[in-house]
């Protein structure tokens, strides 16, 4: 496995350049994750935003330390060397020079990079297949109790009227991770049964999970991943994961979230709409991802 540039290619950043670029970066962060921070101060839930904090366990702290990815040599500042030289898988030089140790990172993470350039390139050669609706979430409430459901809010048309919704639709759900939540009772009326195993197999653009899940890779792939594209990940599932709340059956307008109502025909073009933009975007993103590691993984396992 190799990751490009070589060792005889890096690139070297005065302090002047990165020093302002880390700044911001940390800048950018606060300002994305602070409400969330706000909240959690005061013990607050929010049924949206906690998603990308709790089911992608990546805290704030983590995302505002910039990154600057494979081959870069960040030159010593006035202060002395890159505060990176204090973190796992990076070394300083004997000029003060600090760059990720790319060899040390994949010897303890290599078949996890490999697995995750798999997935990204396999998923980003599939067209977007966008005939699902969002019925993934519908189908994790099917003939479910109240009191049993994921979020503490209202279903939108009522049990009876949401039960009527996934039964009259051909549920055709592509992503395990959504999948594996279904009910019992709804886990037989999907058309295909994702596995794990299958993942690599099943996961195309079009799924608005896959292209939230760019931002877990992106976490996965650690410091190979620049801070811009790491933050460009997190604000992409952001944006998509209230889409898939407001196409969601639940009632969220408590939180101003207006409907996707998919159960419609003007819904349903409203989704697939959204859907075809986040496919697009995603692909960039999956692409970019793979252009930071510089390698591509032929048999990916599971890591």
């Amino acid at each position: 496995m190799r990751i490009t540039p070589d060792a005889q290619h890096l690139t070297r950043l005065p302090a002047a350049s990165w020093l302002p670029t880390a700044t911001a970066h940390a800048a950018r962060a606060d300002a994305l994750t602070a409400d969330h921070r706000t909240r959690r101060a005061r013990g607050e839930k929010h049924a949206v935003e906690d998603f990308l904090f709790e089911y992608y366990p990546t805290k704030p702290a983590t995302l505002r330390v910039w990154h600057p990815g494979a081959g870069v040599v960040l030159e010593p500042g006035p202060d002395g060397p890159s505060p990176l030289a204090g973190r796992r898988w990076y070394r300083t030089a004997d000029d003060g020079g600090v760059s990720l140790d790319v060899d040390a990172f994949l010897a303890e993470r290599g078949s996890a990079v490999s697995f995750v350039v798999g997935l990204l390139e396999a998923t980003a050669s599939r067209p977007a297949f966008t005939g699902c609706f969002g019925l993934h979430e519908w189908a994790m409430v099917y003939r479910e109790r109240p009191d049993e459901h994921r979020h503490a809010l209202p279903l939108r048309l009522g049990e009876a009227a949401t039960d009527a919704v996934v039964e009259s639709h051909r549920i055709r759900c592509s992503h395990f991770d959504a999948f594996r939540f279904f009910t019992p009772e709804a886990g037989p009326l999907n058309a295909r049964q994702p596995t794990r195993t299958t993942q690599v197999a099943d996961e195309q653009p079009g799924c608005l999970h896959a292209a939230m899940d760019v931002y877990k890779w992106a976490t996965k792939l650690g410091p190979l991943v620049p801070g811009d594209l790491l933050l460009d990940s997190f604000e992409l599932a952001r944006e998509i994961r209230y889409t898939d709340m407001a196409a969601s059956p639940y009632d969220f307008s408590s939180y101003d979230l207006e409907p996707v109502a998919i159960e419609t025909p003007d819904g349903k073009a409203d989704y697939v709409r959204r859907q075809r933009d986040y496919a697009e975007r995603s692909n960039e993103l999956r692409n970019r991802l793979v252009s930071a590691c510089g390698l591509s993984a032929r048999t990916p396992s599971a890591p």
